[in-house]
């Protein structure tokens, strides 16, 4: 379920461009203007201009913005080091800041009225599970080269034949833990709040809805960036 207005929707229907009013839409240009897709693009405008903004010129002696970034940066990459160790969180730190910071803003849209939040469908989920499967097993073979199979094949040979579907099946469960735990959780906070604002009006009866909204944002980006960086730092590890 959607919110009753999507306001970008709103716009580019007055443009007469095909805004789908399914999950997608049936051409090329339709896809293009889907709501995820252009409330995707939304977030990653305000992920280039935010910081702009808020940091301007860097200096020597910064400033609050600066300061402010500079406190969040180096929290989130000593909380990586902690995990991947000093080389694996600055090879990863990119990647994982950038989905940090693209998942919690993508939740968060969607509780303002008009706004919907890309995480809210599966294809956008789907997209970045899919780079994290895909960027843990490139790992693999980049730390270990061929010998990385052993990561699959257990501690001893005798136990292989039990090991080794298990952990094939368990790498590709991630597709659908990482993707469908994300999608799930906001598409559930998208459609209560759809329904309260709907029944009782934008005032006071969707308040709490909206803490709890905030929160369960929070705390899926967080999820989602903390089980990354156990992907990745098991596949850098030796096999045992």
């Amino acid at each position: 379920m959607e919110h009753p207005i999507l306001f970008i929707s709103v716009i580019l229907e007055a443009l007469h461009l095909p805004v789908p009013h399914g999950p997608v839409g049936d051409t090329v240009l339709s896809k293009l203007v889907s709501p995820h897709m252009t409330y995707t693009w939304l977030v990653m405008i305000f992920l280039i201009v935010m910081p702009k903004l808020t940091i301007g010129k860097l200096e020597m002696i910064p400033g609050k913005g600066q300061n402010f970034w500079e406190a969040i940066i180096s929290g989130m990459e000593g909380f990586m080091a902690e995990n991947m160790g000093k080389e694996g969180a600055r090879m990863m730190f990119p990647m994982l800041a950038t989905f940090a910071f693209y998942i919690l803003v993508a939740n968060l849209i969607g509780l303002m009225p008009g706004f919907m939040s890309p995480t809210s469908n599966l294809n956008i989920t789907l997209g970045c599970t899919l780079i994290v499967f895909c960027t843990t097993h490139i790992l693999g073979f980049k730390f270990h080269g061929l010998n990385y199979y052993k990561h699959f094949l257990g501690p001893v040979w005798w136990l292989i034949p039990l090991i080794a579907p298990i952990e094939i099946i368990s790498h590709l469960a991630r597709i659908l833990s990482l993707s469908i735990r994300l999608f799930g959780n906001i598409m559930a906070k998208e459609t209560l709040l759809g329904i309260l604002f709907i029944l009782a009006g934008a005032y006071f009866a969707p308040l709490p809805i909206l803490c709890l909204g905030v929160f369960v944002s929070l705390v899926q980006a967080l999820v989602f960036v903390l089980l990354s960086i156990l992907y990745f730092s098991a596949s850098m590890e030796h096999a045992h």
